[in-house]
């Protein structure tokens, strides 16, 4: 981008200076100097441009230095065009135009091994998203094989999580390295988006609350879950495995929570009335508006606006349900 203006400004400086001295050695108007600068550097020359000694002697000069630095000038704009500098530029601006047509996205925060691991499972579902990342090698290595939305900068600031479309995202979730960066991230993006769910990781179990004071709906200590897990997988292994997420798609079993709006074609409706079930998805619970838990649901509970159902089923069959959020087909 440099070279172009440096070229660009070369161009300038080269007509006003055959302008003004045409001006000067010729008398014309502004406007017939700055004609004559223009076809004569361009080599058209469709006008004579003077009779006088002083004017001839000033347009044998002006071709002579103009030719060669107009044409240096054509070559550098031309290698500019088809360089990477341009492909990258065009590359950025189809980014940001994706990136402004999404609603209802996800935002992750950090593309390390977690936020790699996180990004790939929303890809394998089909659930848009957008990675911001201050490393802009790293992240253009990864996002850009894979075709992922990205946003290099720092996700503390709010002009990053804006242009990520932090309004219009339904959820973000922040796994950068220290714990002071994803305060941060919490606290910009709940100012910006006090709807937004987002979702924390805590290095120190002493952060934890903190998080959740600064507005994290969910804040994750990989180290403790992980150690729950495992002494999960010690106690009870078959119902660890039962319910394992997959991370093929489609080939195990996974739980989601699916929230009711009042234009769902499911509200309403008994729930036996739905045809869940024959979709291969089983609701296990409802969290009603009002904070009432239905663990199991019987079959004429009624669904209403702002109930929250958790359902149950093939990989396939639940993020077909999750891609459609009115519930259709019924």
């Amino acid at each position: 981008m440099r070279t172009l203006l440096n070229t660009i400004c070369l161009l300038f400086t080269l007509t006003l200076f055959g302008t003004v001295g045409f001006r000067i050695t010729g008398g014309h108007s502004w406007l017939e100097c700055l004609y004559l600068a223009i076809i004569t550097l361009t080599t058209v020359g469709s006008r004579d441009a003077g009779q006088s000694t002083a004017t001839m002697l000033f347009v044998i000069v002006y071709i002579v230095m103009g030719m060669g630095i107009f044409t240096f000038s054509a070559f550098q704009i031309g290698s500019w065009i088809v360089s990477a500098d341009f492909q990258e530029m065009l590359e950025k601006r189809r980014m940001h135009k994706e990136i402004s047509q999404l609603n209802g996205h996800s935002i992750v925060c950090g593309m390390g091994r977690m936020g790699q691991t996180i990004c790939q499972y929303l890809a394998e579902r089909n659930r848009p998203f957008v990675v911001v990342d201050r490393d802009e090698d790293h992240l253009l290595a990864i996002c850009r094989e894979k075709n992922w939305l990205h946003i290099v900068g720092d996700s503390t600031q709010d002009d990053v999580l804006q242009a990520a479309g932090v309004e219009r995202a339904s959820s973000l979730t922040t796994v950068l390295t220290t714990d002071g960066d994803n305060l941060f991230v919490v606290l910009s993006a709940r100012m910006l988006n006090a709807k937004l769910k987002i979702i924390a990781r805590a290095a120190e179990e002493d952060s934890i609350s903190k998080f959740e004071r600064a507005g994290a709906t969910r804040v994750v200590s990989p180290f403790s879950t992980g150690a729950v897990k495992m002494a999960r997988f010690m106690l009870n292994p078959s119902i660890e495995d039962f319910i394992e997420i997959a991370d093929s798609r489609g080939n195990e079993l996974e739980l989601a929570d699916i929230q009711l709006e009042e234009s769902n074609p499911l509200v309403g409706r008994k729930l036996m009335e739905t045809d869940l079930r024959n979709r291969g998805v089983m609701v296990i619970g409802i969290r009603r508006a009002s904070g009432e838990r239905l663990m199991p649901p019987p079959g004429n509970a009624i669904l209403n606006a702002g109930d929250c159902l958790f359902v149950f089923g093939s990989s396939e069959s639940v993020n077909a349900i999750l891609a459609q959020p009115d519930g259709s087909p019924i």
